[in-house]
């Protein structure tokens, strides 16, 4: 295994391997458990060459929730295409955010940062920073450009963001994280609901 000398480009598929890890170990065992030694390990890499990559663990948290949420801003895409209604375009993002969302590596994760917060608030801030708030403003830049091609009257695309992912997940998120079964039919309702309560607020 080689480390990175000083000077040296970063290798991109190193790079890639270290996040992979980082991101299976987090979601398995949570951040606390996770070692650098353990990642290091999976990733077939030196524990020297992740800090030359990261720097620290905390780093290394931040790049892999920050990876991980380019899966669902990437779906945001959808929105940008001239095909398709804007209802189906809307309702493609909302049951894509709320799959994401209902993984259930994603719900153990997000108990298990929650409960870490308890003894480290800076971990909620930054699991926060480089997953929920870097998706919400991708959401909102979308809603910005469908304001400016004439889609939608939106005054506040960032708070309209959060109107509709409010609106979709519903309680069936706070419901999915205390333990009670999916219930995709009542997800599908909820995302079709939240869909039409949006386009009545906004649609031109």
């Amino acid at each position: 295994m080689e480390d990175r000398k000083p000077g040296r480009p970063v290798d991109p598929a190193k790079r890639d391997a270290i996040i992979a890890a980082a991101a299976h170990a987090f979601f398995k065992q949570g951040y606390a458990a996770s070692t650098i030694e353990g990642i290091a390990a999976d990733a077939g890499v030196s524990k020297v060459t992740i800090y030359n990559h990261f720097g620290d663990k905390r780093a290394l948290l931040c790049a892999a929730v920050e990876c991980e949420c380019e899966r669902m801003r990437g779906h945001f895409e959808i929105g940008s295409g001239t095909g398709g209604s804007l209802r189906d375009r809307l309702l493609a993002i909302g049951t894509a955010m709320v799959a994401f969302l209902s993984r259930p590596e994603m719900i153990q994760f997000e108990r298990r940062i929650a409960a870490e917060t308890e003894h480290d608030p800076d971990i909620g801030l930054a699991f926060l920073d480089n997953g929920p708030r870097r998706m919400k403003a991708a959401f909102a830049a979308l809603l910005e450009r469908m304001r400016s091609q004439g889609e939608l009257d939106i005054p506040d695309p960032v708070l309209a963001a959060e109107q509709f992912a409010s609106l979709c997940k519903g309680m069936g998120d706070l419901e999915r994280r205390f333990g009670a079964p999916a219930d995709p039919v009542r997800d599908a309702q909820r995302i079709e609901g939240a869909v039409e309560v949006f386009l009545r607020a906004y649609c031109r």
